[in-house]
């Protein structure tokens, strides 16, 4: 078995923005000998995940990993918080006679010279060294890496990591192919990139010609690896950024030819002119399992005499989590996260502020306090907001409906632009006295202007002008406003139709009494009054701004911003949450596993981190929250993944000899005893579940977080919720915690690598002294290490029986006194 350790650094990338990273394989600098270190998860299911790290030592013996050294290759880019990954990658064995399956055309070129097996018939000076195969790229002089004809593609495949490509150099043409080729010369199949046009071909070439083939602009992060791949009578064309997750960019019914006899592998540069460079492939037939994903923390060069080193260690995406900024109220969080939000003023300050400032990020101006009349009050941080956003608002306080305070801003140029195109607007607002103006917009000349208010009625009204002579007032059947509570106005110029607008008060579909005009090159902002007449009295809050392409309608976006301030999502399910609370953070979204995923409470107020919100949920729900291995993403799997572990779920089975370690643990103790629980949720009852038999033979055990406090929407699911936990350890039974396993050395060493957190192992023949000959366990963590020819975990384990629960009539999960626990 032939496996290679990959170390990947991206340079100049951020793991915020994956687009960015342009990965350099290290592992040449590694050293394997001391091994690669990585840890993952957590110690037992009570406890959380922990930021994972992975330490490993890299040659500086050239200086290239000092920070701050001019000459190195990687200047300026050698410093903190680098992306970078690992992974294992796997060479197939070949086995038997010829023909063999394609995907045992594996090599890592890393003995310093091409395999006469795997490539007998390259040409023109193709040469290997340091793991790669180098392919020169020269005017008028073809070279390619080049099998013999004794491969088949039917049910296999070719994978390749396209580690240096051609430069245009010049050239007319120039170009690397990989392509399967049949026994007619000019039908073959694979990929071809040039750099002059920088676009990918996925071809089934006929006479040297495709017409049909896919082509796609080649992006080298996603498309670094490239897989050539025949199953069930389909040939697909796949790319992919590791080696592991791959993107399909094209299929066909499999060709004739494909299946007709053995193919050869052939990987060509070529050029006509300009300046010659060489091309550079790696891992080919490998197959990627990836260890780990994150940053490096630092880059400590040390020196034995004049050998250099660097021993780096470096943190997975929870350290980036953990140390993210405090939230602040979900409606806040809801309109900053809008990718068309302009101008944003929650107008939050404190009360001896003076201004108020855009949180967009934008460029637009301060709020700032204007003087009408004489007299009148504007007091900030005054009046408590929205029921879920209850931060304090400004109270304006006029001494008549033209003498008072208003509050003013320059929206600038950059929202003066932006605003050509359709815009959309939402404020919060709370009054008793109607017939005053909201929110006013104008363009630097006063010829456009846009006034929303309420009417003598407490209705509320826009007023649009957009010649600075024709005024439209369309009014709304809302009823009186100006009734003390809060409301919530949300205007979108673009409608569900053509000429329509959308209107949402209070998240309800409002069509106004005539069409406004459309507001364009709008410049100035004024809240609480216009031209100093009908001043606001009453509270004012979340005033935000959009500018969007044409067709872009937001007004459901705007109508869940309601929501948001109304109360905070309260009942939507565990695994929207999980998915809301990560795009606060930047990040995409979580992969989300499994399918029970009960209602949640409100998000909560401000002051917490995103993380912290997702432990919430994750215990809430009995859930569990870890970060990917393989990608920049948070997992989120229900507790109904564990449920029932039976032997059809284990990623492999081991034998308790094949571990070939000395370290496995059985424990049985009160670590996990929990035989009381008192429950609540926010605004619920208080409920204490107890199991009275283990209270009797062993005393009260509390969970080891103490009362259990979660974000349930009903007092019967919080008693579900301190059942589980009682019915799950009131008499916790032996169970093995720590299991090391020297997986290189195993026949299942790739089921091994497979096993993440929430899998499940089994463990058999265990010695006779054992409770059990075999054992069921689920992984919590794990520590490993990756060196030359070994590859040891060691797995943080738990008690799978633990999750099973009763299923009606089912033989193995229906035995009364064993598994009779009923699924929460």
């Amino acid at each position: 078995m032939r496996t290679d350790a990959v170390v990947e650094v991206g340079w100049g990338g951020t793991v915020a923005d994956p687009d960015t990273i342009v990965w350099d394989d290290i592992s040449t600098r590694v050293d394997l000998t001391t091994g690669i270190s990585i840890t993952r998860g957590a110690q037992d299911e009570f406890a959380e995940t922990q930021t994972g790290t992975m330490t490993v030592r890299l040659d500086n013996s050239d200086g290239a990993l000092t920070p701050g050294r001019a000459g190195s290759p990687y200047d300026p880019y050698v410093k903190m918080n680098v992306p970078i990954r690992a992974a294992v990658v796997h060479y197939p064995d070949r086995a038997g006679a010829a023909p063999w399956p394609l995907e045992t055309l594996a090599d890592g070129f890393d003995n310093g010279q091409l395999d006469p097996v795997f490539w007998p018939a390259s040409y023109g000076g193709v040469t290997e060294a340091g793991g790669r195969a180098r392919i020169p790229c020269t005017p008028g002089v073809p070279a390619g890496l080049k099998s013999g004809r004794q491969w088949t593609l039917t049910g296999s495949q070719f994978v390749v990591r396209l580690t240096s490509l051609p430069a245009a150099g010049g050239s007319s043409s120039a170009s690397l192919t990989v392509v399967a080729n049949s026994t007619t010369a000019g039908t073959r199949a694979g990929f071809y990139y040039s750099p002059l046009d920088g676009y990918l071909r996925c071809m089934s070439d006929v006479g040297g010609f495709d017409g049909a083939a896919a082509i796609i602009p080649y992006n080298s992060t996603y498309h670094l690896w490239l897989r050539l791949r025949e199953a069930g009578g389909t040939l697909y064309w796949e790319t992919s950024p590791d080696g592991y997750s791959w993107a399909v960019q094209r299929t066909l019914t499999t060709p004739a030819w494909v299946g007709a006899g053995p193919v050869t592998m052939e990987l060509i540069g070529a050029r006509t002119g300009g300046a010659g460079d060489t091309i550079e492939v790696s891992y080919a037939g490998g197959v990627t399992y990836p260890r780990f994903y994150g940053v490096v923390n630092q880059w400590p060069v040390r020196w034995d005499g004049l050998e250099s080193t660097v021993t780096i260690t470096c943190s997975d995406l929870l350290k980036r989590l953990g140390r993210d900024r405090q939230l602040r109220s979900c409606l806040s969080e809801e309109i900053m996260r809008t990718p068309e939000l302009a101008a944003y003023y929650p107008l939050v300050e404190a009360s001896d502020a003076a201004t108020s400032g855009d949180l967009s990020g934008q460029g637009a101006g301060p709020l700032g306090i204007v003087q009408v009349g004489a007299g009148g009050t504007l007091a900030f941080g005054s009046a408590a907001g929205p029921a879920a956003a209850p931060e304090s608002l400004p109270v304006l306080t006029p001494a008549s409906a033209t003498a008072g305070k208003v509050l003013s801003a320059d929206l600038g140029p950059g929202y003066e632009t932006a605003s050509m195109d359709p815009i959309a607007m939402e404020v919060w607002f709370q009054t008793t006295v109607a017939g005053r103006v909201i929110v006013a917009l104008t363009s630097a000349s006063g010829a456009g202007r846009g006034i929303w208010s309420l009417n003598g009625s407490g209705a509320l009204q826009l007023e649009t002008m957009g010649d600075g002579v024709t005024t439209v007032t369309a009014t709304f059947a809302t009823g009186n406003l100006a009734d003390g509570q809060w409301h919530h106005i949300a205007y979108d110029e673009v409608g569900p139709g053509e000429m329509e607008v959308t209107v949402l008060v209070d998240g309800i579909d409002t069509p106004p009494s005539l069409m406004p005009l459309a507001l364009g090159g709008m410049r100035t902002l004024t809240v609480g009054g216009f031209a100093g007449a009908r001043l606001w009295s009453g509270a004012i809050g979340h005033l935000a701004l959009y500018a969007m392409p044409l067709d872009t309608p937001m007004g459901t976006v705007l109508g869940q911003h309601y929501t948001a301030g109304d109360n905070a999502f309260a009942g939507e399910t565990a695994d929207l949450r999980i998915q809301r609370l990560v795009s606060y953070t930047g990040l995409d979204g979580a992969i989300i596993y499994g399918t029970q995923h009960d209602p949640v409470a409100g998000q909560g107020p401000s002051g917490s981190s995103a993380l912290a919100r997702m432990r919430e949920v994750e215990t809430t729900e009995s859930g569990k929250l870890f970060p990917a291995r393989d990608w920049l993403a948070m997992d989120y799997a229900s507790r109904d993944m564990r449920y029932n572990p039976s032997p059809d779920t284990d990623v492999f089975t081991i034998e308790y000899a094949d571990l070939e370690t000395d370290d496995v643990e059985l424990a049985d103790d009160d670590q996990k005893l929990i035989n009381t629980v008192i429950g609540s949720r926010p605004g619920g009852a208080t409920q204490r579940v107890v199991d009275a038999a283990s209270v009797a033979a062993v005393g009260t055990y509390a969970p080891p977080g103490g009362d259990l406090s979660i974000l349930k929407t009903s007092d019967n699911a919080v008693l579900s919720a301190a059942q589980w936990l009682v019915s799950r350890y009131a008499d916790p039974s032996p169970e093995l915690r720590e299991v090391p396993v020297e997986a290189y050395s195993h026949p299942d060493y790739l089921g091994i690598l497979g096993a993440d957190i929430g899998s499940r192992f089994n463990v058999t023949s265990l010695p006779a002294q054992a409770p059990a000959p075999e054992a069921r366990i689920t992984v919590e963590g794990y520590t490993e290490t990756i060196g030359l020819a070994r590859h040891r975990i060691q797995f943080h384990t738990s008690r799978a029986e633990t999750d099973t629960v009763w299923v009606l009539d089912d033989a193995l999960y229906s035995q009364l006194g064993s598994t009779t626990r009923l699924a929460y």
